[in-house]
């Protein structure tokens, strides 16, 4: 029969607040927690914050006051189950360490999106971001391996995903107009795809946040430049995937996306959950979400005369997963490591003539010569101590030639 929210019994909007205690959950050990475990933290963490600001968005373009206290009443309580999520990350485990966890989110997230994306353009939207994060996770594992102590990259990540280069970071600064995708048509796009979209959408919006509040905290001159560098790259990708969401989509439309989406990741993540207590929390807040959904489902009935079952699946696509994605990730990186961003394609870089706007581009940020590009330098000073740079190979060397070289710094 499959899990239809719609027809299920949730919490009572009512009997949702809790109390200061219930919301400080206690911290997983970050020695012992599963990479997993971390990375659904971070994801529902950045999904809980997406609902808060689009409710933001709704209510600031909405001139219906009965509107505006019905999602202030579902915004309070996501922002409590923000804070409940969030919470659960220790405050032993340093910036840099949960770094390493958003971009293994970035990673193994993106991936099993893309191998599941029904919509081809979408799946290589996805497939382009994701080579890019990938390379963002080496850039930061090798800064940890330089200042972070005895920890290395892959304590946190487990013999899970790799680190190793992706598309170089230097590579991925584009001219803004060549990271606006083309949108789907709301109408015509499988609901996977949506619900795919506003998932990425608000994983990359949540790291971008996270490096613009905490990218000027570390003491290490480099490490600041690095977080500076690679936090423009983060709000390139949110342009990006943003850019292929429905624009024409209606405000209620789009909370009624946004609530289906809460419901179908904290299904997909409480099934997949192997701590007992923070699947407890999983499955708490699913109840919550699902009385939160039907409370959109009812704005939009009766305020745009439409019935929200016209756009939602009859019961909840498969699972989304955390998963390892180290095969897929090397197919992906022998596929498409050259590839770059013109107008809405993705094109191979050797078919951009020399007055492309992207060489213009990257000669204004990389003004001071690729040396002195942040993410450039964090590899050659790693080389430099230890006359080669940190990675972590579970399959064997590289993928593509080029950066089989670990005493090389490439572009």
């Amino acid at each position: 029969m499959g899990f239809n929210p719609l027809e299920e019994k949730g919490i009572p909007l009512d009997k949702q607040l809790r109390n200061w205690s219930e919301l400080n959950t206690r911290p997983y050990d970050k020695r012992e927690v599963h990479p997993y475990t971390r990375t659904r933290i971070i994801a529902l963490n950045g999904i809980e914050v997406e609902g808060v600001l689009h409710s933001h968005q709704f209510a600031r373009h909405c001139p219906i006051p009965e509107v505006r206290r019905s999602l202030a009443v579902t915004r309070r309580i996501e922002q409590q189950q923000q804070k409940a999520v969030n919470w659960l990350i220790p405050a032993d485990e340093t910036t840099l360490e949960v770094t390493i966890g958003y971009e293994q989110v970035a990673v193994d997230l993106t991936a099993y999106l893309a191998r599941t994306e029904p919509d081809a353009y979408v799946e290589q939207a996805l497939e382009f971001g994701l080579l890019e994060d990938f390379d963002h996770l080496y850039r930061y594992a090798n800064l940890m391996a330089l200042i972070g102590g005895h920890r290395r990259a892959e304590e946190i990540t487990g013999e899970l995903t790799e680190i190793l280069p992706g598309r170089p970071t230097i590579s991925e600064h584009r001219h803004p107009h060549d990271d606006v995708r083309r949108p789907i048509d709301g109408e015509r796009a499988d609901p996977l795809t949506k619900l795919h979209l506003l998932t990425i959408t608000a994983a990359e919006q949540q790291t971008m946040n996270f490096y613009m509040t905490i990218g000027n905290r570390p003491l290490e001159p480099l490490a600041r430049a690095l977080y500076l560098e690679i936090g423009q790259i983060e709000e390139q990708h949110v342009t990006h995937y943003e850019s292929l969401l429905d624009p024409t989509e209606s405000w209620f439309e789009g909370e009624v996306l946004h609530q289906y989406n809460e419901c179908y990741l904290y299904h997909s993540f409480m099934t997949e959950e192997t701590d007992p207590r923070i699947k407890q929390l999983w499955e708490l807040h699913l109840a919550m979400e699902i009385e939160q959904l039907k409370a959109a489902c009812e704005l939009m009935r009766k305020h745009e005369g439409r019935d929200p079952e016209q756009i939602l699946p009859k019961r909840l696509p498969e699972p989304t997963r955390f998963q390892s994605n180290i095969d897929y990730v090397r197919d992906v990186l022998r596929r498409q490591i050259d590839l770059t961003g013109r107008d809405t394609d993705f094109v191979p870089m050797d078919r951009l003539s020399r007055d492309d706007r992207y060489f213009d581009y990257q000669a204004k940020v990389h003004g001071d010569g690729d040396a002195a590009v942040p993410s450039q330098r964090v590899i050659a000073d790693r080389i430099g101590l230890d006359g080669e740079d940190y990675r972590q190979s579970l399959e064997g060397e590289h993928p593509v030639e080029r950066f089989r070289d670990r005493t090389q710094v490439r572009r």
